[in-house]
């Protein structure tokens, strides 16, 4: 059975987009709080009061990890780049475990298994 022919790979397909799209939206709303911290936006000002509102539940886990290094007013959030990281790496993770449902032909996973042996 040719595995791009499998009724699971449509959605395995569209949940792994799902994930990147899902990833990619967080990570832009995050930079945009790690520029506005760098820059020192004025923290009253509607879209950065959005920004830092909407991006707080995701940083707040990492908020105590480090240290805040502020210049002049201007901070840089170790947290925040951290957070990003850590978000890639959990996004990562959920597209593998889409991945081990994709159906394999039993030649396909035989050059699978011999090349993890190696």
């Amino acid at each position: 059975m040719d595995s791009s022919n499998s009724p699971s790979t449509k959605p395995l397909y569209r949940g792994t987009q799902i994930v990147w799209y899902l990833l990619g939206l967080l990570e832009i709303l995050l930079a945009f709080r790690l520029v506005l911290k760098l820059f020192a936006a004025n923290s009253t000002a509607v879209f950065t009061s959005f920004i830092y509102g909407i991006t707080y539940v995701f940083t707040a886990p990492f908020l105590s990890v480090f240290s805040i290094t502020k210049v002049s007013g201007n901070i840089f959030e170790w947290t925040t780049l951290l957070a990003m990281f850590v978000y890639w790496i959990i996004a990562i993770g959920i597209v593998k475990l889409f991945l081990i449902g994709k159906t394999v032909s039993i030649p396909e996973a035989a050059d699978k298994l011999n090349s993890q042996e190696k």
